[in-house]
């Protein structure tokens, strides 16, 4: 077999590992509210694997180094989150979708620019979080229509994170660690939600998903610096299971958290 047919098959092979983790995410989001699908959606589902298709071309170094970059990205996120949900209550999936994923790639593109270390990452994600979560609070609680699937949407979702697997892998090798940290930080899951249950149920439903990921996206930046001093003291392997050890651990404490609060009302 030629190298190159082997990098394709094993590029088809990452890609469909990806699509098949994100389709059964996405099954269990659609089924749970807002509440439990905010918890879901932001589980590692699109950065987990490209981050382990990362570590298994890369070394440890390569995968610290990304994930310093992807720390920033994390907060670039929750301020994505945020735009979207303001004007999702008034506006329409173009103007909502079309300004938060513009804010996303500008804030990207300054966090680009510079050299973090893992305190200023850190410093960044409390920053944006303590801004953001108190302005979301107040569209949280919003009344969840149901959602009848279409045909299209888990495949549409699945194509998108095995893209993002694509380029990711594809692409690392000459954009450096840096680069592949930011676009593998790409949030896919969140821009699927937008564009398939604002046309469906409406803005502020959709909003109200958004709304409610931000303590579980809050975790999910710890995770982030979970890897990176994983990887970089005691290698990937290690590193990428405290990571994802650490957001499962975050997001059932926040399940556990709710629960008990809704039980006592």
């Amino acid at each position: 077999m030629s190298p190159d047919l082997h990098f394709i098959l094993f590029l088809i092979l990452r890609m469909a590992i990806a699509a098949t983790f994100v389709v059964t995410a996405s099954i269990v989001t659609e089924r749970s509210g807002p509440v439990i699908g905010a918890l879901v959606a932001t589980l590692p589902i699109s950065a987990g694997p490209s981050y382990v298709f990362l570590a298994l071309d890369h070394d440890a170094a390569f995968i610290a180094q990304g994930s310093l970059a992807s720390l920033p990205i994390n907060a670039a996120t929750i301020f994505m989150c945020l735009i979207y949900v303001v004007l999702a209550q008034r506006h329409s999936l173009l103007a909502s979708c079309g300004s938060a994923v513009a804010i996303w790639i500008v804030l990207a593109s300054v966090i680009r620019q510079f050299d973090w270390s893992l305190t200023g990452g850190l410093a960044a994600n409390l920053i944006a979080f303590g801004i953001c979560i108190p302005l979301l609070a107040g569209y949280r609680h919003v009344k969840m229509p149901l959602v009848t699937r279409r045909w299209y949407d888990v495949p549409m979702r699945a194509a998108l994170v095995a893209t993002l697997v694509a380029i990711v892998v594809s692409t690392s090798g000459w954009v450096g660690p840096r680069i592949s940290g930011i676009i593998a930080l790409y949030p896919v899951v969140f821009t699927s939600i937008m564009v398939i249950l604002h046309p469906r149920i409406g803005g502020p439903p959709t909003a109200a998903v958004l709304a409610n990921s931000a303590w579980g996206l809050l975790g999910f930046g710890i995770a982030i610096a979970v890897l990176h001093l994983g990887a970089a003291n005691s290698g990937s392997a290690t590193g990428l299971g405290l990571g994802l050890l650490t957001c499962v651990a975050w997001n059932l404490t926040l399940w556990w958290k709710g629960r008990k609060k809704r039980l006592a009302h």
